[in-house]
């Protein structure tokens, strides 16, 4: 895959998506947007990629927000009609994708960059880097699901704080309040990442989509989480992977699952 503002590296049963707009501290723009939706589309399809990685180029920002200058002139429709898209092409996508990814944040997350990380599977950060939704102070929300994903991760007092306040938070704060995992250096990120994603690579990535689904259906109105819970555990029983990681259990022997 050859893209203008994104690199997409293959190891193996791992991927690495890098946004790559350096000078512009990777922000969010249209082409980027379209980019992001056509790699992980690809990566989804891919039934050698288990696991994935996102990540910002350079060492300052993993997205410092959206591009503001596409969007200054909007109507109220063009707004609506810009998040609409937007959630639907890339944010809402890759949540609901049944492939893992690792948002590796290593730097600057604000705006459209932490809704980006928010809708990855979990996050991971760089001692050096700052979080936060500062669209208030630019007399608008956060249109990308940062007012819905927020509170599902912090809670919803320290999602109004942080969103009123258009603030940022230290990696370390972002630790402490769930919003991340784990903090590292800059310099170790990418292997922690790595780490984590060997890990994932280890287990049945067939009960790992499902458990995927399973997770995300607490969070959609509407809909019984419990309920879906039960189907997809159902479901888990008539794949090969069960049968191969029981008997495994059962043998006393590591499982070699049929997908890995």
């Amino acid at each position: 895959m050859s893209f203008e503002n994104i690199l997409v590296e293959k190891r193996a049963a791992l991927a690495q998506v890098t946004i790559n707009r350096p000078k512009k501290l990777n922000a969010l723009n249209k082409r980027t947007i379209a980019e992001l939706h056509t790699a992980f589309d690809a990566l989804e399809s891919d039934p050698a990629i288990k696991t994935i990685i996102l990540i910002g180029s350079g060492e300052k920002a993993f997205v410092a927000g959206a591009d503001i200058s596409e969007f200054s002139n909007f109507s109220m429709e063009e707004g609506k009609r810009l998040a609409r898209e937007g959630q639907e092409k890339l944010f809402d996508f890759i949540e609901q994708l049944a492939t893992p990814v690792i948002a590796a944040i290593n730097g600057f997350a604000l705006g459209g960059g932490l809704e980006l990380a928010m809708a990855c599977h979990f996050r991971i950060a760089s001692e050096n880097a700052k979080m936060g939704l500062p669209e208030v102070s630019l007399g608008v929300i956060p249109g990308y699901g940062g007012t819905q994903r927020l509170p599902q991760l912090v809670g919803k007092g320290k999602a109004m704080e942080m969103i009123m306040t258009a603030g940022m938070i230290s990696a370390q704060d972002a630790k402490d309040c769930g919003l991340v995992n784990h903090v590292s250096t800059q310099e170790e990120l990418l292997a922690l990442a790595e780490k984590i994603a060997s890990k994932i690579l280890k287990n049945s990535s067939v009960a790992i989509s499902a458990a995927i689904v399973a997770i995300n259906a607490n969070f959609k109105e509407g809909i019984d989480g419990f309920d879906a819970e039960i189907d997809a555990f159902g479901g888990c029983f008539g794949t090969e992977d069960f049968t191969e990681g029981t008997r495994a259990f059962l043998e006393k022997r590591k499982p070699n699952f049929p997908g890995n």
